[in-house]
């Protein structure tokens, strides 16, 4: 009896010593986020140049914030003012104590002498005589308004202000739905169109040729309004519960329909232009008239987003031509990586297009439509354009994928000449890089790191090979001392067994190898981009909080999201169940397979918006490896949510695909423990994708756990989900009762 005893207390004793999910493990994940904070020093945001040579900007330093100037060509590095008298002068304006370690303030001007100081604190502007240290006030700064609007709101096309012609001597505008000149000095108003209709009308969007003879406006057919409703039960300012509306078009709704109309002022004649060339309409736009009047552009995206055309009408006969043609067996990324530049001064465009299996740009004849050449090549994508010089028939762009050692997501910044000659690199340190230019470009300041390696920031000269000045180097000795544990990044092969896949593991601070930690995966995996981070930072809140409980937490970015190769965006085509799984599900058997401690037979997963998609489809169709989801505020049938994410990666029109992609139709296969959690006010997914999957699950007598927040919009639950969410892992995952609340957030 005394032995079982005793075996009972040393069960319990370690049972207690490699606990995971207790009230501490709660306490440390909940102030995880304090306890980082402002504990890396030495990495400045951002860059300001004053001229060609100066420079400014706000360090973080141990003793506060430190405002330093720089002289790009002597090398001078020192601060920008006298911090203890600025503070002073402030002090006494603001009748307030203001330390000279942290003062905030923000947009500063110095003047050529640098004897004064113009910057702004709060809502006020001020101006600092750097002699004397005389404060006053320039102006009051109202503070922005922001309306975050919803993203399907749409602009009324009937209404907008009367357009005047450049030489001032017409104002064009639209009445009675049609199109209307006034003479500005007779003031006598001629009608130009008498085609418009109610059910057709002129749109008051009027671009005038650039010689004031021609103008062209366009047609809308109105499609269909798609209306959404949702019920605010809890509203702050009333006790009765109010019905919200949101036009809200998704996919297969009819669209508007325009079509583009030429008018010459001069002789009042109305010019047609067939619309044979852009049909099937899903969005007609970017008109814009070419320098000397004799053509005007506009772009076609056609529904399905797999022809993309740059048409040019003659401006003398109304026949258009398609000088761009862009087409895909698959989707034209348009919402990513549509880029157009239009050469100032010749007749030639930039463009941007993956129609060698990368991301490239391509300089264009925009009177014959054709290629002059391929202006960037090779087994890497252009990510974005950052400045074209027309003069010097140059480009500026950010680049990744060029070094075989590095991780391809990592950001380089190049330039090249318009002929594809030249390519030059200014940056190739093993980093994700972030560039600030002086403006003639001869110097810039490079800020680079990677999550495995705070930031480094240097001053370069274009042209030479090293830095010219050391500026600052990231300091995370404090961070250390927390317990904080560095991020690792992890690869492994994909599921063709030769493309390298890319991710980071996290671990708690109280990290031990002994023990078995269950596997969280962090998922988002829109095909819009690509998610693993790839800058330094302290805290990752989506991964480290939930680690801190007694997980390791990962982030994968499998094939079908962005920023790789054309065939490994494809993925995603008609797809987006798939996101990545075959490759997620290698990455993390591998990443256990070298580390032991990670338990690949209890995997949980969590995702919020398309990432509570995939989390719902672990369970639907993934059940195989992933055992607990949480998935927030999903689009569970993409015949449910917007039209322009959706039908981007699912096409159009609407086939049996949708059905075989949707967590709603399959909710009969789900195996595994779901919570589902919802804004009742969601604005940007419809929440009813949540309580139809609901619905579905209920039918196929599947249990699961529901919440639903009052008057939360699109969210991954806030404080109360948070809480939720961690309960639910430590309970199905760690298989041990979360603690109650009273005793963790108290």
């Amino acid at each position: 009896m005394k032995r079982k005893f005793l075996v009972l207390f040393n069960l319990l004793c370690f049972s207690s010593l490699f606990a995971q999910g207790t009230v501490e493990d709660y306490k440390r994940a909940e102030s995880l986020d304090t306890l980082f904070r402002n504990k890396v020093f030495n990495t400045p945001s951002s860059f300001n140049w004053l001229n060609k040579n100066e420079f400014w900007y706000k360090n973080n330093t141990k003793e506060g914030s430190e405002y330093v100037f720089v002289n790009a060509e002597t090398q001078e590095q020192k601060s920008a003012f006298d911090h203890q008298k600025l503070a002073a002068a402030l002090s006494e304006k603001l009748e307030k104590d203001i330390e000279s370690s942290k003062i905030d303030i923000s947009n500063l001007k110095f003047d050529e002498n640098k004897s004064n100081l113009e910057f702004q604190l709060d809502t006020i502007k001020y101006n600092i005589d750097l002699a004397a240290y005389k404060l006053s006030v320039i102006e009051n700064v109202p503070r922005r308004n922001w309306d975050r609007g919803y993203w399907g709101r749409r602009g009324n096309e009937r209404e907008g202000d009367p357009v005047p012609s450049p030489d001032k001597k017409y104002t064009a505008f639209i009445k009675n739905s049609n199109l209307y000149i006034k003479d500005n000095k007779t003031k006598k108003e001629t009608q130009l169109s008498f085609d418009g209709t109610k059910g057709f009308f002129y749109a008051a969007n009027i671009i005038w040729s650039p010689n004031s003879e021609k103008i062209v406006a366009y047609k809308v057919r109105p499609g269909e309004q798609h209306d959404i409703y949702f019920v605010e039960s809890s509203p702050d300012d009333q006790l009765q519960p109010k019905l919200h509306t949101r036009d809200y078009t998704k996919p297969g709704d009819e669209l508007d329909f325009k079509s583009p109309q030429l008018f010459d002022v001069t002789s009042q004649k109305h010019i047609p232009v067939a619309t044979d060339l852009f049909n099937a309409q899903f969005s007609l736009y970017n008109y814009q008239w070419k320098d000397d009047s004799s053509s005007f552009t506009f772009e076609f995206n056609q529904r399905g987003h797999q022809t993309y055309r740059v048409i040019k009408v003659d401006a003398k006969t109304g026949k258009a031509t398609a000088i761009i043609d862009e087409t895909s067996p698959t989707f034209i990324d348009y919402s990513g990586k549509k880029y157009r530049h239009d050469v100032k001064g010749k007749d030639e465009i930039i463009w941007a297009s993956e129609r060698d299996g990368y991301n490239h740009l391509y300089l264009y004849d925009s009177n014959t439509g054709k290629v002059k050449n391929q202006i960037t090549s090779g087994n890497w994508p252009v990510r974005k354009v950052v400045e074209v010089d027309d003069e010097n028939r140059q480009i500026y762009f950010t680049a990744s994928g060029l070094d075989k050692g590095q991780d391809p997501y990592l950001i380089h910044y190049c330039r090249i000449d318009f002929d594809g000659m030249n390519f030059t690199r200014f940056t190739s340190e093993n980093g994700n890089h972030k560039v600030t230019f002086s403006p003639d470009k001869e110097y810039y300041v490079d800020q680079y790191s990677r999550v495995d390696m705070p930031a480094v920031t240097v001053l370069k000269k274009t042209g030479k090979k090293k830095p010219i000045l050391a500026l600052e180097e990231g300091d995370i000795s404090e961070l250390e001392k927390t317990g904080w544990k560095q991020p690792e990044v992890f690869t492994a092969k994909g599921r063709d067994g030769e493309t390298d896949i890319w991710g980071i593991i996290v671990r708690p601070t109280n990290f031990d190898p002994s023990k078995t930690y269950p596997i969280i995966e962090y998922i988002y995996a829109g095909p819009h981009d690509s998610f693993v981070p790839k800058e330094f930072s302290s805290y990752y809140w989506a991964l480290s909080s939930l680690a801190e409980l007694g997980f390791i937490v990962v982030q994968i970015d499998g094939m079908g999201t962005s920023n790789r190769s054309k065939a490994f965006h494809d993925v995603c085509w008609q797809n987006l169940k798939d996101a990545g799984f075959p490759d997620r599900k290698l990455w993390i058997t591998a990443a256990a397979e070298k580390y032991p401690y990670m338990n690949a037979d209890k995997v949980g997963i969590r995702g919020t918006s398309a990432g509570g998609q995939s989390a719902g489809a672990a369970l639907v169709f993934n059940s195989d490896f992933y055992d607990v989801a949480v998935a927030s505020c999903g689009c569970h049938d993409n015949r449910m949510d917007k039209i322009w994410w959706n039908e981007q990666w699912m096409g159009y029109p609407i086939g049996p695909h949708y059905a075989a992609n949707s967590n709603i139709e399959n909710a009969a296969q789900l195996q595994g423990n779901l919570m589902l959690i919802v804004g009742e006010v969601d604005d940007n997914v419809d929440p009813a994708s949540t309580m139809q999957f609901a619905d579905a699950l209920i039918k196929a007598n599947k249990d699961f756990d529901l919440v639903v927040l009052p008057g939360e919009n699109h969210t991954s639950g806030g404080v109360f989900g948070e809480r939720k969410r961690r309960d639910f892992f430590v309970k199905h995952l760690l298989e041990v009762d979360p603690p109650s609340w009273d005793k963790v957030y108290n």
